[in-house]
């Protein structure tokens, strides 16, 4: 994977961002439990890919696999057999990655959080009986996920980077904290930034390519790219497609 993060000045307000011309890049926003979405822009993706000269293609998933839509866990395990299958499948840590990952290991406080952010929904899709979510604890909520959440999706998920350098660009969830150098970000900031990072126009070091938040279309302004386009409830998952100097869109 590329981990490698770089120091750099900033760039010139007619910086074009380069990912380099010997790879094609493929990132994919908040999923939230939308299989059927997922697998359509899967399709599309490769269908897109398939019609350009050939290139080592790697896709990026933002982060927010689960919560929300109903088919967190088959979600999970689709995005386990695409990164078995290829090297060039990256895998970065949102917020709700986060959220669940302590919420399956036993804390109440982390469940709490959990239900608030549409977890409910995640364990119904490991097997919790619809209706019974909203009258359990805290504590039974992060028993119950400790004994049915297969540990190997919790180990996956929280296995996820927190951010991605691909030479000009940067993949993270939720953003960066303005003005902070990359590699004093703190991984709270990468995967829970909103306003901070939302509402600045100056430059930074890389392009960022976000999700984490929601825009009726893809935000696309100088110094980042939101494609957080709502799935869940939109029925519309985004994916930009990156080469050398050229991006496009896909989506369902």
């Amino acid at each position: 994977m590329f981990r490698f993060f770089r120091s750099r000045s900033q760039p010139a307000p007619s910086f074009v961002p380069d990912i380099g011309s010997d790879r094609r890049v493929y990132a994919i926003g908040d999923i939230h439990g939308r299989l059927d979405l997922f697998e359509q822009l899967l399709e599309l993706i490769e269908q897109d890919d398939g019609a350009r000269a050939p290139l080592p293609c790697h896709l990026v998933l933002l982060g927010d696999l689960m919560d929300r839509g109903p088919q967190s866990a088959a979600v999970i395990e689709r995005a386990m057999a695409l990164a078995g299958a290829s090297r060039n499948v990256h895998l970065i840590k949102g917020n709700h990655e986060e959220v669940f990952v302590g919420a399956a290991r036993g804390s109440a406080q982390f469940a709490a959080y959990c239900r608030r952010i549409g977890g409910i929904a995640t364990l119904e899709s490991y097997g919790l009986e619809p209706g019974i979510g909203a009258a359990m604890t805290d504590g039974d909520m992060a028993s119950w996920m400790l004994r049915h959440v297969p540990r190997e999706h919790v180990d996956f998920l929280d296995a996820f980077e927190d951010s991605l350098v691909m030479r000009d660009y940067l993949f993270v969830h939720a953003g960066i904290r303005p003005g902070l150098p990359l590699e004093e970000q703190e991984a709270a900031d990468l995967r829970w930034i909103r306003a901070e990072f939302l509402h600045d126009r100056q430059p930074h070091p890389y392009m960022v390519v976000h999700g984490h938040s929601i825009s009726t279309e893809v935000d696309e302004q100088a110094n980042r790219i939101g494609i957080d386009t709502g799935a869940w409830k939109s029925g519309k998952l985004t994916a930009i497609g990156l080469q050398g100097t050229d991006r496009w869109l896909l989506q369902t």
